[in-house]
């Protein structure tokens, strides 16, 4: 890999761990919906012009069916579920628990279409699990006080992800990837309006949370599509996946130095235990002597459970 290529990686790594700590940061003054609503569009807004540039533009309305699906599952559904969940745990955390997304990704697959399971999956998958438990050890409580709910939306959230994977890879395989993005931040964004509009905060939020909007919007959606799809074609699906396994460290990075959030024992060794159940079952690490092949249920030429 080229050094530019690595230092890309690094940047959208960086991207989209940081809008854990946006959503933190933005939440709490426009509420998930408006919040949502906001970082979608504007992507929306900033994506639409590169489609048609791209002369792509009439996929949206060709596959519109589809694409509002992926809309609702990528987009919609798991960023107002993450915002939600931002009222309550650290960007750190959440950004941990982000990369389940491929679990639940191989998860779906097995269950939906009947994807066989490789010993490595398996092993990757129940590894996985483990790390949650670990992760949310002690924080799963849901009486009063507790972030028992947050962590539940946290995990449906990569759920959902999941689930978008697998019905990008049934009836959108073949369609431009760019299109895909730009066309699950458009659906996003008609869906979640009338709610946005509805709970549009009373008070006019702060200058700061206006920032945590558009550097979200702009940098962690918009101009971070463009930068993953643009190493696809310079390195490939394979290893611009890698992705996956850098968002948790900059999600604790950023959280903890610009909110002063506790990087806990049990966020570390999760982390950990996480990632390396992902690489599992995903194939970034192999059983010994294993001569099973990876699952790929998560499609490649798409951001999976991108934030």
């Amino acid at each position: 890999m080229r050094a530019r290529d690595l230092s890309e990686l690094l940047i959208l790594a960086a991207l989209w761990g940081g809008s854990f700590l946006f959503m933190r940061v933005a939440a709490p003054q426009f509420g998930p919906a408006a919040l949502i609503e906001l970082r979608v569009g504007l992507a929306a807004l900033l994506l639409l012009p590169v489609l048609a540039w791209r002369g792509k533009l009439a996929l949206l309305w060709r596959k519109a069916g589809p694409l509002f699906f992926v809309g609702v599952t990528n987009s919609a559904l798991p960023f107002v579920l993450y915002a939600w969940a931002a009222l309550s745990v650290t960007a750190g955390f959440a950004s941990v628990v982000n990369a389940t997304s491929p679990l639940f990704a191989a998860l779906v697959a097995w269950v939906w279409l009947k994807d066989r399971l490789t010993a490595g999956a398996t092993v990757g998958l129940l590894v996985g699990l483990l790390g949650v438990v670990v992760l949310v050890w002690g924080k799963a409580s849901f009486h009063a006080g507790g972030s028992g709910w947050a962590v539940a939306a946290c995990l449906a959230a990569t759920l959902n992800y999941g689930i978008a994977a697998n019905f990008t890879k049934r009836y959108l395989s073949g369609v431009d990837p760019m299109a895909i993005a730009t066309g699950s931040q458009f659906y996003a964004a008609l869906v979640l309006a009338p709610f946005a509009v509805w709970l549009w905060p009373q008070a006019m939020p702060a200058r700061d949370a206006w920032i945590a909007v558009l550097l979200l919007a702009f940098a962690c959606t918009g101009v971070a599509y463009v930068m993953y799809f643009r190493l696809i074609a310079h390195i490939g699906p394979a290893r611009a996946i890698a992705v996956t396994f850098l968002i948790p460290v900059f999600g604790m990075l950023w959280g903890a130095m610009l909110l002063d959030e506790a990087v806990t024992f049990n966020m570390l060794a999760g982390c950990t235990v996480i990632l390396a159940g992902t690489g599992l079952a995903t194939g970034a690490i192999r059983l010994p002597r294993g001569r099973s092949t990876a699952i790929r249920s998560c499609p490649a030429d798409r951001p999976s459970g991108s934030r």
